[in-house]
């Protein structure tokens, strides 16, 4: 039984339901919370009724505020929304911590994947990015579920994967960290478009179409920032992809819906309980793609959905309407 510390910074409904698999085997787990209620929830009810409700944990999850109590954590899970992921670490001091970046999204004040936040501001760190599909609320009742964790090195991954690899959760090696986060964040992007695609009712050979023509964007865009394409192709890229885009689970998706539905982007984005992060990295992935020479159409449609600059029906009838090139274009 592996009895290593590990803790995650982030109590939202992925780091809960990270938090309940982990705890599996560990004499205590640390999760991190900034809303007092949120601590006062998991220590006192064994349960986060504002995050993922309806989820017991086990008595050896414990929420605390104190960042330096995480430090004493072999490994740390950042699972913050990516925009708040420079802060969260900056307040970090052990340079031994492992940080395994769980948060899947581009900064948009700097254009930097979340692993280039890290190398920036804790740059002795080691560093590893877990991406995969899986919706927390699976996570959280067991069901299986298989995803990548990136590491430097096979060596790494072997000292890292005993604390993290549970029966129903199996993560597989790479040591392709870039394209590990390239997956995570287009695929955000696109659960967009897809939401979009069932909020306007334009049937499942559209989204189907949709999915695939994202992928081929996922890929051009991961092969000028280094990734590699077997790595977009495994569970961290296509995998996630597929998942996030099939399902109102996922939040990104939901975002889309509405959208379709003819609502608008700032009242769907007004709810603070939970976060799109797709809704944050599109403008960001548009403007690094533009800048790169990369034709991204279906990332462009959702920016300007998203700025209230067109319509559903508008943008699906441009991307049907696009010139007949080649597939691998």
């Amino acid at each position: 039984m592996i009895k290593a510390k590990i803790g995650i910074i982030g109590a939202g409904a992925w780091g809960t339901a990270l938090a309940q698999v982990l705890s599996e085997g560990q004499d205590e787990l640390l999760l991190w919370a900034r809303e007092d209620a949120v601590v006062a929830q998991i220590n006192d009810s064994h349960e986060n009724r504002t995050f993922l409700p309806g989820h017991p944990l086990r008595h050896n999850v414990r929420a605390t505020h104190s960042m330096d109590e995480m430090e004493t954590c072999e490994a740390l899970l950042i699972v913050t929304p990516a925009q708040h992921l420079r802060a969260s670490i900056a307040a970090l001091t052990n340079n031994d911590t492992t940080l395994i970046l769980c948060s899947k999204g581009i900064e948009e004040a700097t254009g930097q994947l979340m692993s280039e936040v890290v190398q920036e501001v804790r740059p002795d760190n080691p560093l590893a990015v877990l991406s995969g599909p899986t919706f927390a609320h699976e996570v959280a009742q067991g069901l299986p579920t298989a995803l990548t964790l990136a590491c430097d090195s096979e060596k790494s991954w072997e000292r890292l994967y005993p604390l993290i690899a549970k029966p129903t959760f199996r993560p597989y090696f790479s040591d392709d960290i870039i394209g590990a986060e390239i997956g995570g964040a287009v695929k955000n992007v696109l659960a967009i478009g897809c939401g979009v695609v069932e909020g306007a009712g334009l049937g499942q050979n559209a989204r189907a179409s949709l999915i695939s023509r994202g992928f081929a964007e996922m890929l051009r865009y991961g092969a000028a920032r280094g990734a590699r394409a077997e790595t977009l192709t495994g569970l961290c890229g296509l995998g996630d992809l597929v998942l996030t885009c099939s399902s109102t689970s996922s939040r990104n998706f939901s975002l889309g819906k509405g959208l379709g539905e003819g609502q608008s982007a700032a009242a769907l984005l007004s709810d603070r309980t939970t976060v799109a992060e797709g809704a944050f990295t599109a403008p960001v992935l548009q403007r690094d793609a533009a800048e790169r020479g990369i034709d991204m159409p279906i990332v462009d449609a959702v920016c300007a959905l998203l700025a209230g600059e067109t319509d559903s029906r508008t943008v699906a009838s441009q991307l049907m309407t696009r010139p007949l090139v080649s597939e691998q274009r």
